[in-house]
C-alpha cells in the first residue's frame, strides 16, 4: 500500500532494502519488534495514514496550516493529492494566519522601545544616552521621563490653543491696545514652545541607539513636521525684509502658519487611539483605495449624466461637467450644500440615484474599518500596557507615594505595602 507512493518517506521506507538507508528515514527502530519510530505529530499522522488507504488528503479543520504543510513536507505528501475544496480552505486560513502574525509583530513594533542594550554600551557616551534615550522615549523609566512626557504634551496643547486665540477678532484688537498682553505675549508662547520642541527632537535625536530607524519612524517624522514650519517662517520673515516681495512670501507664511496645526499629530505618540487610526490606515490602505476610487467613478458617471440634461436650463449652475463635479461630490458624500440643484425631472431622477449610490458607498467601510480598529486598538493597548509594565523596572509610582505618605504623617505606620 504504501509502495504505491515511493517517493513520500513510508514509501521509500517500504521500497527499500537496504537496513541503513531505512534507519535514515526514522527517529529509532526497535530491533526486537522490528518497529520503526517516528517523533511527530500523531493528529497529522491520521491524515497521512489515511492518504495511504485511500489516496486522498483530507484536511481537518482543527489542524493548524503551518504545522498540517510542515508534517505532511516531511512525510513526502504533496498538498496535490487532497479535494479541491479542502486545499482552498487550507490555502485561506494560512493566508490568514500570516496576515495576523504580521499584523502582530507590526503592533509589538508599534510599542517596543527602540533601545539595544548592546548598541549603547559599544557608543561613545553609551550610560549617559541610554539615560537620555530613557527619559525622553520610556515615560514609565524615572519620574522625570513621566513629567517629560506630560509636558511634552501639554506644550502641545498650549501651542495650539495660542494658535487658535490669535485668530479671534477680540484677541486682535486686544493686540492692537496692548502690545504685550496680545501679540507680544502670543509671539512669547510660540518662542517657547518650538524651543521646547526642537530641544525635544535633538535630544532623541543624539541619543538613538540606531539613527536609521530613527529618520524612518514616523513620529519622528510628526516632529520634525512640527517644528519645520517654524523656521521656514523665519526663513521667510528675513527674505520678506531683504528683498521686499510681501504679496507672495506673505502667501507662503500664512501657510506656513497655517500648518504648525500638524503639532496636534504630537499627541500620537502619547495616544494609543491615535496611533491604532493610524494603524488602522496602514493595514487598510488597499480598501480605502478602493473606496477613494469608487468615488472618483460615481462622481464623473453622475456630473455628465446630470450636466447633458440640465445644461440648456435657463439660468443653470451645470454649464460644464467640471462645474458638476462639486455638485456630484456633495451629494455623493450626501452632504448636500443647496448651491446647485437640478431642476428638471430627469435630472432629479440622476440626482436620487447620485444620493443612493453615496448612501451604499458609504456604508460599506464602516463596519470593516471600524472592527479593525477595534481589534487594533485592543492588541495595541494590551501590547502598551504589557510593555510599559516590563519598563516600569524598579519604579514604583504607588509605592513610592504611600511612603511619601507616611513620611508625612498621612497614614499609620503600621500599613504594610506589599
Amino acid at each position: 500500500m504504501a509502495a504505491r507512493y515511493p517517493q513520500s518517506r513510508i514509501g521509500r521506507l517500504a521500497t527499500y532494502t537496504d537496513l541503513n538507508m531505512k534507519l535514515n528515514l526514522c527517529d529509532d527502530y526497535v530491533v526486537k519488534d522490528n518497529e520503526y519510530f517516528f517523533d511527530r505529530d500523531p493528529d497529522v499522522f491520521n491524515s497521512i495514514f489515511n492518504f495511504y488507504r485511500t489516496g486522498v488528503l483530507w484536511i481537518k479543520d482543527e489542524l493548524c496550516p503551518r504545522n498540517f504543510l510542515e508534517e505532511i513536507n516531511y512525510w513526502g505528501v504533496r498538498i496535490k493529492y487532497s479535494q479541491r475544496c479542502c486545499r482552498i480552505l487550507l490555502e485561506e486560513k494560512h493566508d490568514e494566519l500570516c496576515e495576523q502574525l504580521k499584523v502582530q509583530k507590526e503592533l509589538e513594533a508599534e510599542v517596543v522601545i527602540e533601545e539595544d542594550e548592546e548598541a549603547f554600551d559599544s557608543m561613545f557616551l553609551g550610560e549617559m544616552r541610554r539615560s537620555l534615550w530613557n527619559f525622553v522615549e520610556n515615560p514609565f523609566s524615572s519620574v522625570p521621563a513621566k513629567l517629560m512626557a506630560v509636558a511634552s504634551s501639554m506644550f502641545v496643547l498650549v501651542s495650539l490653543v495660542t494658535m487658535t486665540l490669535s485668530t479671534v477678532e477680540e484677541m486682535e484688537n486686544m493686540a492692537s491696545t496692548n502690545q504685550f498682553s496680545g501679540k507680544t505675549f502670543g509671539e512669547f508662547v510660540e518662542t517657547l514652545c518650538i524651543t521646547f520642541f526642537t530641544t525635544e527632537y535633538l535630544l532623541r535625536l543624539v541619543s538613538t541607539p540606531d539613527i536609521c530607524c530613527f529618520v524612518k519612524s514616523i513620529l519622528n517624522a510628526v516632529d520634525l513636521l512640527a517644528i519645520l514650519p517654524q523656521f521656514l517662517q523665519f526663513v521667510l520673515e528675513g527674505f520678506e525684509t531683504t528683498v521686499g516681495q510681501v504679496s507672495k512670501v506673505g502667501q507662503v507664511l500664512r501657510i506656513m502658519r497655517l500648518m504648525r496645526i500638524f503639532r496636534v499629530l504630537k499627541l500620537a505618540r502619547h495616544s494609543t487611539g491615535l496611533r491604532a487610526f493610524g494603524f488602522t490606515l496602514r493595514q487598510c490602505y488597499q480598501q480605502v483605495g478602493c473606496l477613494f476610487l469608487f468615488i472618483a467613478m460615481g462622481i464623473f458617471i453622475f456630473s455628465a449624466m446630470v450636466y447633458s440634461v440640465e445644461f440648456d436650463a435657463p439660468n443653470t449652475n451645470f454649464t460644464s461637467i467640471p462645474h458638476s463635479w462639486w455638485w456630484a461630490s456633495v451629494s455623493i458624500s450626501t452632504v448636500g450644500y443647496g448651491d446647485m440643484y437640478p431642476e428638471t425631472l430627469l435630472g432629479r431622477i440622476f440626482a436620487f440615484g447620485c444620493i443612493s449610490f453615496g448612501i451604499i458607498l458609504n456604508g460599506l467601510p464602516i463596519s470593516l474599518l471600524f472592527n479593525k480598529f477595534s481589534d487594533y486598538y485592543a492588541k495595541l493597548k494590551s501590547h502598551e500596557n504589557t510593555s510599559n509594565m516590563k519598563n516600569r523596572g524598579k519604579v514604583n509610582f504607588i509605592l513610592r507615594a504611600r511612603k511619601k505618605l507616611k513620611e508625612c504623617g498621612c497614614i499609620e505606620t503600621n500599613d504594610t505595602v506589599s
